[in-house]
């Protein structure tokens, strides 16, 4: 099964953190009244979860997280945002999330370390089931095929 970057982008942003939201919120019953709109609370969960779960994936430093939790709490408002704009318009719904996940990637370039960036990569593509070329780069050995079909 192929699940393309956006799916993964959007469902990474927009997936409910509903243990996390549990263990730090009560009840809807017992819940006082607060002023900040759940949107806002639940786009601060998404964020903090992926904040919290890159940080230990990636043994980020204390000023990384922060840069990160920042990221992505943009990224996670930007996406809500757009969901609720477009929500009419699927097509141009990808196309911004697409443009939210570039400038993400760019972003965390900036702050992860080479090793770190590259390692984030890896879980990513694992997680969208993106098939890895490592094995099929470059030339083969003399007298086994290409796999390119001019055989």
């Amino acid at each position: 099964m192929h699940i393309s970057p956006t799916a993964l982008l959007a469902a990474l942003l927009l997936a409910p953190v509903t243990l996390l939201a549990q263990a730090k919120h009560p009840t809807p019953a017992t819940q006082p009244v607060t002023s900040t709109p759940p949107v806002a609370a639940s786009t601060s969960a998404r964020a903090d979860a992926l904040t919290t779960n890159m940080a230990q994936a990636l043994a980020l430093t204390p000023a990384q997280v922060e840069k990160v939790r920042s990221i992505n709490l943009t990224s996670v408002r930007n996406v809500e945002a757009a969901r609720q704009r477009y929500h009419d318009n699927p097509a141009k719904l990808k196309s911004y999330i697409d443009d939210v996940s570039l400038a993400r990637l760019d972003q965390l370039k900036d702050v992860l370390t080479s090793t770190q960036f590259a390692r984030y990569q890896q879980k990513r593509e694992e997680k969208m089931g993106i098939p890895t070329l490592r094995g099929n780069q470059g030339t083969p050995p003399p007298g086994l095929p290409s796999n390119r079909g001019d055989e």
